[in-house]
């Protein structure tokens, strides 16, 4: 392209910024600060259930797992925030429509992984001791 192209005057209904749609509809692309506030979350909520389950702070596994589950979904959230820009008014709230039916789909597979862990160590691991003498 020559420099002619470049130098030539908007349009009077020509949007200010070079990329129309990007600032103002909703689909801007996030700033440097907001990059690295959704990071430290990022890190801040991987940290602290490593820390949980590597010192051994809660005793009871129930527990351990729900707030384990907890920051996994506050961390979803961080990244549907911060990095993948959901929100309500980018095209026309269909974002916000994928992100829920996302956490349907993921609450069913976290619950079902669960609910299938759980009985396999229910079923799968009896609670007797064998005797030697019946297996030979």
């Amino acid at each position: 392209m020559s420099t002619a192209t470049h130098n030539q005057p908007l349009p009077a209904d020509a949007p200010a910024h070079p990329h129309p749609g990007i600032s103002g509809d909703g689909h801007g692309h996030g700033t440097r600060r907001s990059y690295l506030i959704g990071f430290a979350l990022s890190v801040v909520l991987t940290a602290i259930p490593f820390w949980l389950v590597m010192a051994d702070v809660i005793a009871d596994t129930t527990i351990a797992t729900l707030t384990i589950m907890a920051f996994g979904v506050a961390q979803i959230l961080v990244h549907m925030i911060y990095f993948l820009h959901m929100n309500t008014r980018s095209e026309g709230g269909w974002t916000m429509m994928a992100a829920i039916f996302t956490i349907i789909v993921i609450v069913i597979a976290l619950s079902g992984s669960l609910w299938v862990m759980y009985h396999l160590n229910t079923n799968m691991m009896p609670g007797h001791v064998m005797d030697p003498a019946l297996m030979m």
